[in-house]
C-alpha cells in the first residue's frame, strides 16, 4: 500500500513550469513580425519615407528656387548648394529634382486613390453578389484589360488637358486612376469569394445582417490586404507612368515641376551635360523600386503559403 502511494504520488501532476508562450497574433501580427526581420523591407521603406518628406517639405532639402534659372549659370558644374550643377537654362538641378517629387508623388497617390476606390467597388460587387453581376463586371474588367494602357492613356491625357491653361495634373490623375484599377478589382473579387464562405459571415448572416452589413463590416476588413499590396505597387507603376505621359508631351506642363518633364527637357543636351538628365532618372527609377519592394515584401509577409 505505501509502495502505490508513493507511485501515485511521484505520478501526481505538479505545477506547470514556466514556459515562454507565444500570444495569440493575428495575420496583420503574424505580418508585421516577419515584416521587422526583412531587410528589404526596412530599406523600401527608408526611401519611402526619403520621397514623401521630399514632396511633402522640399525645403528640407534644399533652400534654391527650382525655377531661379541664369543662363550665365548654363551647364555649370556643382557649386554651392546647387551639388548636381545645373542645366542648359541655367536652373539649379538638385532644387529641379528634389521639387520633382512633390508633383510626381501627388499625382500618383491621387491615381493610385481612385483606382481603388474603383478596384475595390467593383470587386467587393462581383464576388460578393456573384450571378449576372459577377458575370457583367467581369467581361467589363477583361474589355479594359485589352485596352494599351499606353495608347489608352496617351489618348485620355491629351483629350483631358486640351485646356492651355492648365498644367496637365488633373488630366492625368483621372487618366491613371482611370485605367489602373483593373488588377485591384481582380484580387478584391478573388479575396471577397474566398472570405464571404467563412462562418462568420455566415454567423453575422444567421443574426439577421444585411448584404451592406456583410460586406462593409466583415466581408471586406478581411478581404482588403491583399488589396493594399497591389495598390502600393501600383503606387509605383503610377509614378513612372506620370512621368512617362510627362516625358511625351501630353502629362504636366506649364509650370509644373516633375521628374518626366526634367528628364525630357534635358535628353537633347545629354552630351554637353549629362548630369541634368541623369539625377532625375536615377530619383525616379529609386522610387519606382521603393515602392515595388515594399508592396512585395508586404505580399510575402501576408501570404500564410510563404510561412
Amino acid at each position: 500500500m505505501s509502495d502505490l502511494n508513493a507511485v501515485t504520488t511521484a505520478e501526481a501532476p505538479g505545477p506547470a513550469p514556466d514556459r515562454p508562450r507565444r500570444a495569440n497574433r493575428s495575420l496583420a501580427g503574424d505580418a508585421w513580425a516577419d515584416l521587422r526581420t526583412s531587410k528589404v523591407f526596412w530599406i523600401a521603406a527608408a526611401l519611402v519615407v526619403i520621397v514623401v518628406l521630399m514632396a511633402a517639405w522640399p525645403s528640407l532639402f534644399t533652400s534654391a528656387d527650382p525655377r531661379d534659372c541664369l543662363l550665365g549659370r548654363k551647364d555649370a558644374g556643382a557649386s554651392g548648394g546647387a551639388i548636381f550643377g545645373f542645366d542648359f537654362q541655367g536652373c539649379d538641378v538638385y532644387a529641379k529634382t528634389v521639387y520633382g517629387a512633390r508633383d510626381s508623388v501627388l499625382v500618383a497617390l491621387c491615381a493610385t486613390l481612385i483606382a481603388g476606390v474603383i478596384g475595390v467597388l467593383v470587386g467587393l460587387a462581383a464576388g460578393y453578389f456573384g450571378g449576372w453581376l459577377d458575370a457583367v463586371l467581369s467581361r467589363f474588367v477583361d474589355i479594359m484589360l485589352g485596352i494599351p494602357f499606353l495608347l489608352g492613356a496617351i489618348v485620355l491625357a491629351k483629350r483631358l488637358s486640351s485646356n492651355p491653361e492648365s498644367n496637365g495634373v488633373l488630366a492625368v490623375i483621372v487618366t491613371l486612376g482611370v485605367l489602373g484599377w483593373t488588377t485591384a478589382a481582380r484580387v478584391m473579387r478573388s479575396a471577397v469569394i474566398s472570405a464571404k464562405g467563412q462562418d462568420y459571415v455566415a454567423a453575422a448572416r444567421m443574426l439577421g445582417a444585411g448584404p451592406g452589413r456583410l460586406m462593409f463590416r466583415h466581408v471586406l476588413p478581411n478581404a482588403i490586404s491583399p488589396v493594399i499590396v497591389v495598390l502600393t505597387i501600383l503606387l509605383g507603376i503610377n509614378i513612372a507612368g506620370e512621368a512617362t505621359l510627362s516625358y511625351l508631351g501630353v502629362g504636366l506642363k506649364g509650370d509644373a515641376v516633375s521628374w518626366g518633364i526634367a528628364i525630357a527637357e534635358t535628353g537633347p543636351y545629354a552630351r554637353t551635360a549629362a548630369a541634368p538628365l541623369v539625377w532625375p532618372s536615377v530619383f525616379l527609377a529609386a522610387t519606382v523600386l521603393a515602392f515595388i519592394m515594399l508592396g512585395d515584401a508586404i505580399r510575402d509577409a501576408f501570404d500564410p503559403r510563404l510561412r
